[in-house]
C-alpha cells in the first residue's frame, strides 16, 4: 500500500520537482510528455522550476526551429510537445478532441462535414498562416456552415493545426496564427500510434497510477485493456482507498520523508491535472474559486509538495513588477520564508527587464474546518 505522501514524492520525483535537473530543455519536454500551454508563459514557468539554469530562449528556439509545437491535444486543450510526440499523440486523442467540440458546438455546426472542413483548411493554409476567426470566415464564405466562431473552432479540431511563432516565443509577442502540423514540420502523423506506448510514457511521468488516472490525464476511455496487456511488464500497488495502481518496475519511488522544496508553477501545470484522484497533490477542500485573482485563473504554488496557493505578476508603466502570493491556509514562519525566497528568484526570472521588483503576500484563504 502506498500512502498519499509516498505517491506525492513519486510524482514530484518524476516531474523534476524534488530537485532541479541538469537535463536539457528538449529532454525535459520529452520526459514530461506534454506541457499545458493554454497560457503562453506556463511552460516557461514550469520548466524554470524543473531545470537547473533553465534558459527560456532555448524553449523559444525549439518553437522557432520547429523542434517543438503548440497544438490542441490532451483533453482538447493546448499543449507544448516535441514534434515526434505531436505526431504520435494527436491521432491518439483525435476522437477526444472531436467529442469535446461536438458537445459544445454541435448545434451551431449546421451539418458541416469534418472531412470537408479539414480539406478546406488545408487548402486555405497552403502558403498562408491564418487565425481561427479568419479561417472560420473564409469557410463560411465557401458555404461551410454559417457560424464563424463555431466553424473557426472546428478548424483546429478536424485538422491538426499548430500555433506558429512568434506566438509563445520568450520575449516576443504575436497573434495566434495557424499552419497544419504536417506542413510546418514536413512530417506525417503516425498512422497506428501505440496506446501501450502511451501508457508506459504516462506511468513514467505520473505513476504509480490507476487506469482512471490515465483516462483523466489523456481524455481517452476504455484503457483497462491496455493496462491488462502490459500487466506482466508492470508492478502494482494499492492506495489508501484500495484502488489498484500500476507502475514501471524501475521507476523511482522515493522515501515519503524526502523533503520537497517550494515550487512556483504555471497555470494548469500538468502535475495538478495528471490524475483522477488528485489528493496526492491537491489538499482536501482546496478553494479553487477563492484562489483566483479578480475572477481569472492564476499560477500555482507548491509547499512541501502540495498545492498551497496561487500567484501572479503585475506590471505597470514604470517597468516595476510585483509578484503576489495568496496562500491556502496560514504558512508557518519557515514556509513563508522559503516561499518568499523562491518568489524573489521567480520574479527576477519572469520580469528580468523590470527596474523594480517586489514580492507581496495576500491574506491567506482559510482552510475549511475539519
Amino acid at each position: 500500500m502506498l500512502g498519499r505522501r509516498a505517491l506525492n514524492r513519486a510524482l514530484l520525483e518524476r516531474q523534476f520537482l524534488l530537485r532541479r535537473s541538469k537535463i536539457t530543455v528538449r529532454e525535459a519536454v520529452d520526459r514530461l510528455v506534454a506541457l499545458q500551454a493554454q497560457d503562453t508563459l506556463s511552460p516557461y514557468y514550469g520548466l524554470w522550476s524543473r531545470i537547473e539554469d533553465f534558459d527560456p530562449h532555448e524553449l523559444g528556439r525549439m518553437l522557432t526551429e520547429r523542434e517543438a509545437v503548440r497544438l490542441t491535444l490532451l483533453r482538447g486543450t493546448v499543449h507544448l510537445v516535441t514534434v515526434p510526440d505531436a505526431l504520435f499523440l494527436r491521432p491518439l486523442v483525435q476522437g477526444v478532441i472531436e467529442r469535446s467540440h461536438s458537445g459544445a458546438f454541435r448545434r451551431r455546426m449546421a451539418g458541416a462535414e469534418p472531412r470537408e472542413i479539414a480539406r478546406a483548411v488545408r487548402e486555405l493554409l497552403d502558403g498562408e498562416a491564418l487565425g481561427a476567426r479568419e479561417l472560420g470566415r473564409r469557410l463560411v464564405a465557401r458555404g461551410i456552415g454559417h457560424d464563424v466562431e463555431a466553424i473557426g473552432y472546428a478548424t483546429r479540431v478536424h485538422a491538426p493545426l499548430v500555433q506558429i511563432p512568434p506566438r509563445a516565443v520568450w520575449g516576443k509577442t504575436g497573434q495566434v496564427r495557424y499552419a497544419t502540423l504536417e506542413s510546418w514540420t514536413g512530417c506525417e502523423l503516425e498512422q497506428e500510434p501505440s496506446i501501450d506506448e502511451a501508457v508506459l510514457r504516462y506511468l513514467a511521468g505520473f505513476g504509480p497510477a490507476s487506469v482512471k488516472d490515465m483516462q483523466n490525464w489523456s481524455g481517452l476511455t476504455k484503457l483497462a485493456e491496455a493496462f491488462e496487456r502490459l500487466r506482466s511488464r508492470l508492478v502494482t500497488f494499492r492506495d489508501e482507498a484500495g484502488r489498484e495502481l500500476f507502475d514501471l518496475p524501475d521507476a523511482p519511488r522515493p522515501d515519503p520523508a524526502t523533503p520537497a522544496p517550494v515550487r512556483f508553477l504555471g497555470e494548469y501545470d500538468n502535475v495538478l491535472l495528471g490524475h483522477a484522484d488528485r489528493s496526492r497533490i491537491v489538499p482536501q477542500g482546496y478553494p479553487w474559486e477563492g484562489m483566483l485573482r479578480h475572477g481569472r485563473f492564476v499560477n500555482n504554488l507548491l509547499v512541501d509538495g502540495m498545492l498551497r496557493g496561487s500567484w501572479w505578476i503585475e506590471r505597470d508603466r514604470k517597468r516595476s513588477a510585483a509578484l503576489s502570493i495568496r496562500p491556502f491556509g496560514e504558512l508557518t514562519a519557515q514556509e513563508r520564508g522559503d516561499v518568499a525566497a523562491e518568489a524573489e528568484r521567480m520574479v527576477e526570472f519572469a520580469a528580468a527587464d523590470a527596474e523594480e521588483r517586489e514580492v507581496r503576500f495576500e491574506p491567506a484563504e482559510p482552510r475549511p474546518a475539519r
